[in-house]
């Protein structure tokens, strides 16, 4: 089966966010007063082949833990949702 997958990373609470700060700072100049705690991350969409949703998932957990994040200052969500077969 292949599964599309969805990964949003972000900073840990506590961890200084510079380019977050930056856009916070911006933000009542451009109108926008009132927005605030603002925290940028990432988000990586792929797709993976395994037998069923819980190997994709463990897949994924490890994909992240060793490569797509830095487990020592970010956090990943993950999204799984089986493709449909294209007949």
């Amino acid at each position: 089966m292949t599964f599309e997958v969805l990964v949003n990373v972000s900073l840990r609470p506590g961890i200084a966010d510079p380019q977050g700060a930056t856009i916070e700072r911006a933000l009542p100049a451009l109108g926008f007063a009132g927005v605030g705690h603002v925290r940028v991350g990432k988000s990586i969409a792929f797709t993976v082949d395994a037998d069923d949703e819980a190997a994709a998932r463990s897949t994924v957990e490890d994909l992240c833990h060793r490569f797509l994040t830095n487990p020592v200052i970010e956090d990943s969500s993950i999204s799984i949702a089986a493709v449909a077969p294209v007949d």
